[in-house]
């Protein structure tokens, strides 16, 4: 103890780097692991629906109709905000959510979690990004 002591006193700018090395370390993987949501990529988003991900179009109904990605389930933003009862079978699944720019989906991505969803996504770039890649949509009706 003696030796660190000393070793200590000699290089107290290397032993305060350390710490706060590792107090970073910690706060990074506690972040990550506390972390519900994250944001992807239309490329990490068509690999997830390939892998059976619920896909949630937040966007109104007019808009859902417009144009929405292929197999997207419209639950408006309002109601997500009120509690997503009709989702809570979902809550193990892998859940990507989406708007019109990927904004307003990364709150509802936020909110999911809070909920107790355990994988959810957004959409990076929303639906904008998705037709920029040339991925198709679907119009209702």
């Amino acid at each position: 103890m003696q030796q660190f002591l000393s070793y200590a006193s000699n290089h107290a700018m290397l032993v305060a780097a350390t710490v706060l090395m590792a107090i970073v370390v910690l706060v990074h993987e506690f972040r990550a692991r506390t972390a519900s949501f994250g944001s992807i990529s239309p490329g990490e988003a068509v690999r997830m629906l390939n892998s059976g991900a619920l896909l949630i179009d937040i966007r109104t109904s007019e808009a859902f109709a417009a144009a929405h990605i292929a197999n997207a389930r419209s639950v408006p933003g309002a109601t997500i905000a009120d509690g997503a009862a009709a989702l809570e079978r979902f809550k193990e699944k892998p859940v990507v959510v989406y708007c019109d720019s990927g904004q307003t989906a990364g709150a509802a991505a936020r909110h999911l979690g809070r909920l107790g969803f355990k994988q959810v996504s957004n959409l990076r770039g929303g639906l904008t990004a998705w037709r920029a890649e040339n991925l198709p949509v679907e119009k209702k009706g």
